[in-house]
């Protein structure tokens, strides 16, 4: 055992590849797990339990916390980073969700490393191709197309505001993605991530005390095992093992997984919630996989490290 936790670049392994897909599966079904306690839970009730869950379980590792040393003025970057995700993050995917299909919402997080890309040529002055604007453009032409085919339902009531707050929700995990790279170069992720679900707990706690607020007299089961699920396996275990795997094999190598995030949720939602497509929304689908495809050779060629949804 002890060998395989210091595996290479080089070496193959399936342990690494095994925690990169156990990763991505747990992040592309979270969609249904929020959809699922969103039907009993308030929003920011929901998020708020979520934080708090994964704060507590960071706190069982407080002496690996200490192990960092602080530069000034970094706290900054490093609130800013918190409010981008999981803050404004959580708080318009929440909402989503409310009014579009998991299947639809895990869609249009394909777009993320796009947003990465181009915002780091817009404000990073990082090159960006031609090619990865074509991505883009197709991607969110897909993305378009799946939502001018959405139809009212009970679990869907506007799909188009629902696809634009998760739109709105990966331009926030895009400025979180550009922090964490600048931030990452001083601390750990394992740092980085337990700030996130700290701040992200002390934000969230006032929202209990808002009057639209509601707070549940009871806490019904399987929305409460899903909030669970978010903050356990979604919030902490799915970090951890992404990030075990990224020090096992080259992060050109390991962000290819996180395209599977979408097929993962369209396919879970199908299958957990009843959820489905049609065949235009499908062609949809196909725009925003070929989109990504597109440009996925120029975001691996400069090696973005992907955000931790």
């Amino acid at each position: 055992m002890k060998k395989l936790l210091h595996i290479g670049y080089g070496e193959s392994s399936l342990l690494p590849i095994f925690g990169l897909l156990l990763a991505v599966f747990f992040w592309g079904t979270s969609f249904i797990a929020m959809k699922v306690a969103l039907r009993m839970l308030d929003p920011l009730v929901m998020v708020f339990g979520r934080m708090v869950l994964a704060a507590l379980i960071f706190l069982l590792f407080h002496k690996k916390l200490r192990q960092f040393t602080y530069r000034q003025g970094d706290w900054k970057y490093l609130t800013l980073m918190a409010l981008c995700e999981p803050c404004f993050y959580f708080v318009f995917e929440s909402y989503a969700l409310t009014y579009t299909t998991a299947s639809q919402a895990g869609m249009v997080t394909a777009l993320l490393p796009l947003i990465v890309a181009v915002s780091a040529g817009m404000l990073l002055k990082e090159k960006t191709t031609l090619t990865t604007f074509l991505g883009f453009t197709i991607a969110v032409g897909g993305i378009v197309l799946i939502t001018s085919q959405s139809l009212s339902s009970q679990d869907a009531p506007n799909p188009f505001l629902g696809n634009t707050l998760e739109f709105i929700a990966m331009c926030c995990a895009a400025g979180y993605t550009l922090l964490a790279r600048y931030l990452g170069t001083r601390y750990s992720p394992f740092f980085l991530t337990a700030t996130q679900m700290f701040l992200g707990t002390l934000f969230f706690a006032p929202v209990l005390a808002f009057p639209s607020t509601n707070f549940p007299l009871h806490w019904p089961l399987i929305p409460t095992l899903a909030m669970l699920y978010l903050g356990t396996c979604v919030s902490f275990l799915a970090y951890g093992l992404f990030n075990y795997g990224l020090s096992k094999v080259p992060a050109s190598q390991a962000s290819a997984y996180i395209n599977l995030i979408p097929v993962i949720s369209v396919l879970s939602g199908w299958l957990v919630l009843g959820e489905s497509l049609t065949l235009l929304q499908f062609c949809g689908m196909g725009c925003v996989l070929l989109g990504v495809w597109i440009s996925s050779s120029e975001i691996r060629c400069r090696k973005l490290q992907p955000s931790s949804i």
